[in-house]
């Protein structure tokens, strides 16, 4: 009896035990569906398709994730069409997918974050860099690359480091273009900076001369410092009409963000009427640290791609989000996460028609795996994968590279960590953070036009107005103002230091000099200083002297020249000695002085010795009394 006891109990524990083990693999599916959506005919389209393929064929082949279960991943053209986008999220959502990678457009993924916010499905952007795509709004929006927010960050610290304070934008005019100009105009403002003109170009199709027109706005501007935030195709026809209206030479900056540094380093070659449009322009690309496994995969992306299509930062970002799904996606199991969908109580109520939304449901934990992937830790491709508590990536950085010849070179870097640097930001995240004046360092510019000495960065503008400056047309002391006799050019001290008050300045003045007086005599200055209350004059230039009545209706300058009264003495060269102190007085005063001097002594001796006895004595000690 006892036997068949233990026999029976011995069934009862093994049961139990498959029983628990098939429910615990019951539990994870063979397949989760997950959906991407880019456009796959864009530079970041090309590379990123491919990149994700390769990514999922790595975590399907890993043991140490997923254990079992596929991941399957069902890719959509949204051709950077934001109804488009929309129409393809729709058909996800009627697959019982768990998650989106993608999309690649800013434009897009606004339209779309509306879908994953109502569904509860987690959206995971590699290269929508919108600043406004925030987490507030978009609980499920997941932004797995860099915000522009950073990068302009960046562009505006490059300005401070040279010193220039006006830029000219040049933006292409959607969301990603717009939002990301207002991120550098807000960067700009803390450090006393601005954008002095903004310049949209349509995001569709757009022809050449559209782009002359607004660059001829831009030749006509004070600022030569501009800034190009576009898309690739855009970005060409902008620098190809530039060369053409003489805006690439000398005295010009500039600088495009990472849109170009895509282009660069997923062209094996670009043509040389291409870059010989581009030459000087500085560039910013999203840094990548070095490393044993990136070396591999740049490897065997060059035999899978037979070295026809490099591979840029937003591909690796795309692989890496495959990996960061697929850890999100393990954890979720663990925690005993189920894949399930329940109808959503407002689409069915919306039921009619051909739309068949009744097919569409919200993912039941969605809110799980939205955490699992915020929390997720992993080191990709691209370095260290994680989240700061605000959804951004952590320790943004940016290469900063200059395009000469036929490819580019490294400058150096930005870190928000550091700022500017000529040190790799890996090795200055070992250090103290420093943001010194000093420590903000570049290598040498090559420039438009082939110059290595730093852009002053502003011109005085064609279409600016200019300071009316009244100046007197004197007759007497000419040398402190007159006008050249036959012209309209004026001279003199106080026109020199007028002109080099300007030259000082970091921006452009325009100015006029009108002549005020009819130049037989001299005109009234205080008649001269009224004029500028009235507004025939901006300012008044000429030795004008600061009186009380005038410092009552205008400001003037500090005095650089003084007219007070001065003594004017002949001077000799004298030699000094132990008599010295006898050439203030004439002889004949020394003389009369010591006169003066033995009577006052006689004087005190008559009326003194009779009655004090220190008047008395022998002769010697009267006189030395009387001297006394």
């Amino acid at each position: 009896m006892n036997a068949i006891g233990s026999l029976w109990l011995l069934f009862f524990l093994s049961g139990t035990l498959i029983n628990g083990y098939c429910s615990n693999v019951t539990s994870r599916p063979d397949i989760v569906n997950v959906g991407a959506i880019f456009t796959f005919a864009s530079t970041i389209g090309r590379v990123a398709k491919v990149a994700i393929q390769e990514a999922v064929k790595d975590v399907n082949s890993d043991p140490n994730i997923l254990r079992g279960t596929k991941l399957h991943v069902i890719m959509q053209n949204s051709n950077c069409s934001g109804f488009l986008g929309m129409v393809e999220a729709l058909r996800f959502m009627e697959t019982d997918i768990v998650a989106i990678i993608g999309p690649q457009s800013s434009v897009v993924a606004h339209i779309i974050s509306h879908v994953a916010n109502e569904l509860h499905v987690p959206l995971l952007s590699f290269a929508a860099t919108d600043p406004t795509l925030s987490s507030l709004q978009f609980p499920f929006f997941v932004r797995t690359t860099h915000s522009d927010l950073y990068q302009m960050t960046a562009i505006a610290e490059i300005i401070g480091y040279y010193g220039w304070k006006e830029v000219i934008a040049i933006f292409v005019d959607d969301d990603y273009g717009r939002n990301g100009v207002s991120a550098l105009n807000d960067k700009l403002a803390e450090r006393r900076c601005k954008i002095s003109y903004k310049g949209g170009i349509h995001p569709g199709s757009v022809n050449r001369g559209d782009i002359m027109g607004l660059l001829v706005k831009v030749a006509m501007m004070q600022s030569r410092i501009i800034i190009l935030h576009v898309n690739p195709d855009i970005g060409y026809k902008v620098f190809s009409v530039a060369q053409y209206l003489g805006l690439m030479g000398n005295g010009f900056v500039w600088m495009a963000t990472d849109w170009l540094s895509s282009v660069l380093d997923s062209a094996v070659r670009l043509p040389s009427e291409i870059m010989d449009t581009m030459q000087g322009v500085l560039v910013l690309r999203q840094h990548t640290p070095d490393s044993e496994r990136r070396k591999s995969f740049f490897s065997r992306w060059n035999k899978i791609n037979g070295g026809s299509l490099g591979l840029h930062a937003y591909g690796l970002y795309a692989y890496d989000s495959v990996w960061l799904v697929a850890h999100a996606i393990d954890a979720f199991f663990n925690q005993g996460g189920l894949i399930s969908f329940s109808n959503d109580s407002r689409l069915i109520s919306a039921e009619g028609g051909n739309l068949h939304l009744e097919a569409m449901g919200i993912f039941d934990d969605g809110g799980l795996l939205l955490r699992n992937i915020l929390q997720s830790n992993f080191v990709g491709l691209t370095g260290p994968f994680k989240f700061n508590p605000d959804g951004s990536l952590f320790l943004p950085a940016y290469d900063i590279i200059n395009v000469i010849g036929t490819g580019y070179r490294q400058i150096g870097y930005w870190s928000n960590y550091s700022g500017l640097s000529t040190k790799l930001p890996e090795i200055l995240y070992t250090m103290p953070p420093n943001r010194s004046t000093t420590s903000q360092q570049l290598y040498t510019v090559i420039w438009p036009g082939g110059t290595l000495s730093i852009p002053r960065g502003w011109v005085f503008p064609n279409n600016g107005k200019q300071l009316r400056v009244g100046v007197p047309r004197r007759v007497s002391f000419r040398e402190f103002v007159s006008q050249e006799r036959g012209t309209d050019n004026f001279q003199g001290f106080c026109i020199d230091v007028f002109i080099a008050a300007i030259n000082l300045l970091p921006y452009a003045v325009p100015y006029i000099f009108i002549p005020f007086g009819n130049g037989t005599k001299n005109p009234s200055y205080s008649e001269l200083v009224n004029m500028i209350t009235t507004g025939n004059f901006d300012a008044a230039v000429g030795d004008i002297g600061i009186v009380t009545s005038r410092t009552k209706i205008v400001d003037f300058t500090q005095p650089y020249a003084s007219s007070g009264l001065v003594v004017v003495a002949p001077f000799e060269k004298l030699h000094t000695g132990a008599w010295a102190f006898l050439r203030p007085l004439s002889r004949q005063m020394w003389i009369v002085t010591s006169c003066f001097f033995l009577f006052v002594g006689i004087v005190v001796w008559i009326l003194e010795h009779r009655i004090n006895d220190d008047f008395r004595g022998s002769p010697k000690k009267q006189i030395i009394t009387i001297l006394w």
